[in-house]
């Protein structure tokens, strides 16, 4: 039994107890009245009676004595017959009395009356008086005095049939009140119950619709308000889900700051850009978050001209500076109200370099086609000019046009190659080569080249076998064109080497020289198109400037991994590792 029924419940049986004690006072009350009453209206017609004995026979009568014992006896009651002097003239009777309490009452009584109760409670004795008048005096009075015993027997008895009627109807209506009670007061309870629980949040309470009256309507109402509150919840939680979903996985950062200035929400994506935690900024104002000036003042303009913004920034994040296209617009809710500012930040970076590439690539493209050409022309149209009758001429400047011929077909091809390894569609010829075999072919085609520069060129590969899946010209192309540099940049006098290290999983490559180094600036940018380190000396070599970049494609194909140590002066070690296994 909860606390609602129990309150009900003891309402119910207070109200009942109340009605219950005051209708049997009030029972008792008019009982005892009708009882007394009575009582008293008998004693006053055995007065009469008396009255009208003492008339017909006369007080002289000889039968006078033995006629009042009589009616004494018969009435249960003590008769007194006083004289006009209030002297007692006759009495029978067996009960005491006090006679004190007689003459006060007889002294006080108004004799215009017909007669009038007092009793003694004392003695337990109710008495009547009764004048007898004659010729408007009187000449006798009546006194009867009868025990109140009888009436206080009856008046026990109907108070015990009182209460136990109204105890026997107070059982009757508390068992039909929880009957009732329980009957009406399950469905609240129930009904309470699922209240409770949507009010927590469980939308799936229901309750029983078990009646047809109104706490059955009751009922029903509330199960289909949970049924529209679960479904509404489902689809908020849906809706949220998604929204959640897109903001948290969407690829630019984005931040929520409220009309107040506090930001309330910033996106996986954000704090992966510029590298933060939750704590730094949110329920923060957006001056004492944001480090950047430049964003402050994006918000502030927009806080102030309630328009929107679109603007690009170049901001710093810890060691590098990344292009960010800012987009801001103010959130005005559907009566006009302020809501806050939402920031969109798109990383441009990768579009700017993309542009810088293709800037830097068609001025390479455009310098390193203009001078092999220029020189084929300038000879050629020296040439036409009458050089061709000087033999000797005319073979020096033929030498440096095929020369520049030569170089312009490398540039092509390299281009062509670079272009088609960076094609979506471009596939390697997998299969298992054998490492040792590929560097001796490379050490052979090399060695003259070497020789010719004065330089060192030692192979060392271990003795076990170093066999892993490539594509075997590629490779080749590859390590050419690392040892082609090595010995391109390395002094007179210098050394290349090329180590070999073979692993359960994988074998790393070594390419070390003691050429003239790479200064730290530089290695990010040596694997990009037509970037030299030495200009002069890569382009008087035949260079193109694309071997790099070349390789770095190549190696990416194969899975592998390429790295660069370098000191200025002291020499540069490519690092290559190759998997045995295409995972």
């Amino acid at each position: 039994m909860n606390k609602f029924r129990s309150r009900f419940l003891f309402a119910l049986i207070t109200l009942i107890i109340a009605v219950l004690v005051g209708l049997g006072l009030l029972l008792g009350q008019i009982f005892n009245n009708y009882y007394m009453n009575a009582f008293k209206d008998r004693m006053e017609r055995d007065a009469k009676l008396v009255k009208f004995l003492i008339g017909e026979e006369g007080k002289n009568s000889e039968s006078y004595p033995n006629l009042l014992t009589d009616l004494s006896h018969t009435i249960h009651s003590d008769i007194f017959i006083l004289d006009k002097n209030r002297k007692i003239d006759f009495s029978i009777g067996d009960h005491s009395y006090d006679e004190s309490l007689i003459k006060s009452q007889l002294a006080q009584f108004d004799y215009s009356k017909e007669g009038f109760h007092f009793s003694d409670p004392k003695n337990e004795l109710s008495y009547y008086i009764l004048p007898i008048i004659a010729n408007g005096h009187i000449t006798n009075i009546i006194l009867l005095a009868a025990p109140i015993d009888s009436l206080q027997k009856v008046n026990q008895q109907m108070w015990m049939v009182l209460v136990a009627s109204l105890g026997l109807a107070f059982i009757v209506i508390v068992l039909l009140g929880f009957r009732i009670t329980a009957q009406y007061t399950k469905p609240i309870e129930s009904a309470t119950k699922v209240a409770i629980e949507l009010a927590k949040g469980n939308y799936k309470a229901r309750t029983y619709e078990d009646h047809l009256d109104e706490t059955g309507m009751l009922s029903q109402s509330i199960n289909i308000l949970a049924r529209n509150l679960q479904d509404m919840t489902r689809a908020q939680e849906m809706q949220q889900d998604r929204l959640q979903t897109l903001i948290e996985n969407m690829g630019s950062g984005l931040i929520l700051i409220d009309g107040r200035g506090y930001v309330n929400l910033v996106n996986r994506a954000y704090k992966e850009i510029f590298e933060i935690k939750s704590v730094d900024f949110l329920y923060q104002l957006y001056y004492d978050a944001f480090k950047h000036q430049e964003i402050i003042d994006i918000i502030e303009e927009i806080f102030m001209t309630e328009v929107k913004v679109r603007r690009q920034l170049h901001i710093p994040i810890k060691i590098e500076r990344r292009h960010f296209e800012v987009y801001g617009a103010p959130i005005i809710g559907m009566n006009d109200e302020w809501k806050g500012i939402v920031l969109v930040f798109h990383d441009i970076t990768e579009l700017k370099k993309l542009e810088q590439m293709r800037k830097d690539f068609v001025a390479n493209v455009s310098h390193e086609l203009k001078t092999p050409i220029t020189s084929i022309k300038g000879f050629s149209e020296t040439l036409l000019d009458g050089a061709l009758s000087d033999e000797e001429t005319a073979e020096y400047f033929l030498a440096i046009i095929l020369k520049e011929s030569d170089r312009l077909q490398t540039l092509i091809q390299d281009l062509l190659d670079l272009s088609k390894i960076e094609q979506q569609g471009f596939e390697l010829s997998f299969r298992h080569c054998d490492l040792r075999e590929i560097f001796e072919e490379i050490h052979i085609l090399l060695k003259s080249k070497a020789i010719e520069k004065e330089l060192e060129l030692s192979v060392n590969l271990p003795e076990s076998d170093l066999f892993i899946m490539g594509d075997l010209y590629r490779l080749k192309q590859i390590f050419i064109n690392l040892i082609n540099n090595a010995l391109t940049y390395t002094p007179k006098g210098g050394t290349v080497w090329v180590n070999v290290e073979n692993h359960s999983e994988y074998v790393l490559i070594m390419i070390s020289d003691t050429g003239i180094g790479i200064t730290e600036e530089e290695i990010p940018r040596i694997f990009e198109r037509f970037y030299r380190v030495d200009k002069a000396r890569s382009r008087n070599s035949g260079g193109t400037g694309l071997g790099l970049a070349i390789v770095k494609h190549l190696i990416e194909a194969h899975k592998g991994q390429i790295s660069v140590r370098s000191e200025i002066n002291k020499g540069t070690t490519f690092t290559v590792k190759l998997y045995k296994e295409i995972k």
